[in-house]
């Protein structure tokens, strides 16, 4: 029988999970974040990405068939592994290997270093990593997986805050400005919502990058002149 004392637990527990993953995925938690373009700065730099529009199709790009695609399942296979280290520590080197650059491996690396260090002032069962090292969606995901705040709800605030940073970088860099940023975040909302809800369906097999363009845009700006961002 539900009572109107469980219904307010589950209600408290949605509120205390909604508040850890809006903290966690917020440009205040101290990862860094604001430091890397993941190669947008180069796709800017080249005149790939001029406006809202180009940044628009950017992101909705790397989100139905580039590495932020990649992310999700990482993220969501290491939340369904939270209390399984051996396939943790697996997803974590497959994370690993899968960075196409030298950049993109930095950029994952560090991003989740400093999530699971600034992460642990929310207890949470040991991740046995090697000297607590792990991609950042591996991160994202184990930590929200031990925590139980939803998968998809994870999802959706990790892809969200990865287009967020995207909008960020493109306003520093002057090709759009807040009002149309905004509103760009306000057009993919449905776009985010049904990535993250096919995420959480896949699997590790469905796995896979076809953005070239990006990719080679990731490479070439460790030799960008003058730049903003580390990657």
């Amino acid at each position: 029988m539900v009572t109107a004392i469980t219904i307010v637990m589950a209600e408290n527990a949605d509120t205390q999970s909604l508040l850890r993953l809006v903290t966690w995925l917020s440009p205040a938690f101290p990862v860094g974040s604001f430091s890397y373009s993941g190669g947008l700065e180069q796709a800017i730099h080249d005149g790939l990405v001029t406006g809202a529009d180009d940044l628009r199709l950017w992101c909705e790009t790397l989100l139905d068939h580039g590495t932020t695609w990649n992310d999700a399942l990482l993220l969501a296979e290491s939340y369904r592994a939270y209390d399984d280290a051996a396939r943790l520590i697996a997803v974590s080197e497959l994370a690993e290997a899968l960075a196409g650059s030298r950049e993109r491996h930095m950029e994952t690396m560090l991003l989740g270093e400093a999530f699971l260090a600034a992460a642990a002032h929310w207890p949470h069962a040991p991740l046995e990593f090697s000297g607590a090292r792990a991609a950042y969606p591996v991160a994202v995901g184990a930590v929200a997986g031990a925590h139980c705040t939803g998968l998809e709800a994870a999802l959706a605030a990790f892809l969200n805050a990865t287009i967020s940073n995207a909008v960020s970088v493109a306003i520093r860099c002057g090709v759009t400005g807040q009002r149309d940023g905004v509103g760009m975040l306000a057009r993919m909302e449905e776009t985010i919502g049904t990535v993250a809800a096919r995420a959480a369906r896949a699997s590790l097999d469905d796995l896979g990058a076809a953005t070239i363009i990006a990719d080679i845009a990731s490479l070439r700006h460790e030799t960008l002149h003058s730049r903003l961002f580390r990657t």
